[in-house]
C-alpha cells in the first residue's frame, strides 16, 4: 500500500518526523519572508521639499522608494509642480520600497466662481478674494453716496459676471464709492439728449444715474430720449439748482424726442 511506510512505523517516529518536517517549512518561510520584505535594509528620506516634481520623482524611486501624490494644492507664489510637504519627514529610516507621500503645487490654477461682491465694503470684498484665493487688481474710485462700498467688479475692464469661472490667483479689479465730495457744480440739463448722450453727461461730471423710469411704449433705454430729470436746472425762480458730486439724477425716457424747450421749467413737468 501507498502509505505502508507509516503505518509500519511506530507512532513516535511518525510524529518526529511530521515535527521535522513542520519546522523546515517555517524556517524556509522566514527565510523567503527576509529576502521578500527585504529585512535590515533601511534607506534614510531625503528633503524634497522645494524641488521640482518631475525632476525628483525619477531620483526617488531609483533610491528604493515609491511615490505616490497624496494632494495638490494651489500657491500662486509658487512655480508650478513645486513639492509642498512630505510624508515621511527628511531624515526618517524607513524600509526599501516605502512610500512617500507628496504634496505638490498645481500646474494649472483650479477655477473658482466669482463671488458677488457689488454693495459690500471694500474691507469685506478685499477677506472675500482671499478667501477664494483671487487677487485684488486696481481699486477704482467713483463719486457715489455710499462710501467705501463696491459699485462694481472687473477683469481687464470689464465686468465679470457673479457666479463666472476664473483662475484661483486672478486679478480683480473693484469699482469703489468715493462717497459724495463736497464740492457742487450747477446741474446739468438733460432735456433733449438720449440715454447714452445722458449717461456720458453724468459721467464727466461725476453724477450718477439714479431711478431710470421708461414710458410704456418705450423697451430699450438706448432708444429714449430724456424729458424729465430730478434736480433740475433750474428753480422755479430760474435760478440754477446745485447738486454735490456722487449725488442721484432720476430721470424719465420718451420714445419720442421731446419738442425744443421755450423757457428752462415747464418742460420738466412729468407726463
Amino acid at each position: 500500500m501507498a502509505f505502508s511506510f507509516i503505518t509500519k512505523r511506530p507512532l513516535w517516529q511518525n510524529i518526529l518526523a511530521a515535527i521535522v518536517v513542520s519546522l523546515c517549512l517555517v524556517a524556509a518561510f522566514l527565510l523567503t519572508l527576509n529576502v521578500i520584505t527585504n529585512h535590515g535594509e533601511y534607506l534614510t528620506v531625503p528633503e524634497v521639499k522645494g524641488r521640482d516634481y518631475k525632476i525628483i520623482q525619477s531620483d526617488l524611486e531609483k533610491k528604493g522608494f515609491e511615490v505616490v501624490i497624496q494632494d495638490s494644492i494651489y500657491i500662486d507664489t509658487l512655480p508650478p509642480n513645486i513639492i509642498i510637504k512630505q510624508f515621511p519627514e527628511p531624515e526618517a529610516t524607513v524600509k526599501v520600497n516605502r512610500v512617500i507621500y507628496l504634496t505638490i503645487n498645481c500646474a494649472v490654477p483650479p477655477s473658482v466662481g466669482m463671488p458677488n461682491l457689488v454693495g459690500m465694503t471694500f474691507r469685506n470684498a478685499m477677506v472675500e478674494l482671499k478667501s477664494l484665493g483671487l487677487k485684488l487688481g486696481d481699486t477704482i474710485f467713483v463719486p457715489d453716496m455710499v462710501k467705501n462700498a463696491v459699485k462694481d467688479q472687473q477683469i481687464a475692464g470689464s465686468t465679470i459676471k457673479p457666479g463666472s469661472a476664473v483662475r484661483m490667483g486672478t486679478s480683480i479689479d473693484l469699482v469703489i464709492g468715493a462717497g459724495i465730495g463736497g464740492e457742487e457744480l450747477p446741474v446739468p440739463d438733460l432735456y433733449g439728449l438720449t440715454y447714452p448722450e445722458a449717461k456720458l453727461v453724468l459721467e464727466i461730471n461725476g453724477i450718477n444715474a439714479g431711478v431710470v423710469i421708461l414710458d410704456e411704449n418705450l423697451l430699450d433705454t438706448s432708444m429714449g430720449y430724456i424729458y424729465w430729470q430730478n434736480p433740475m436746472p433750474f428753480d422755479a425762480q430760474l435760478m440754477p439748482n446745485k447738486i454735490h458730486v456722487g449725488q442721484l439724477m432720476d430721470i424719465r425716457l420718451s420714445l419720442e424726442k421731446p419738442k425744443a424747450k421755450t423757457d428752462t421749467v415747464s418742460p420738466f413737468t412729468p407726463k
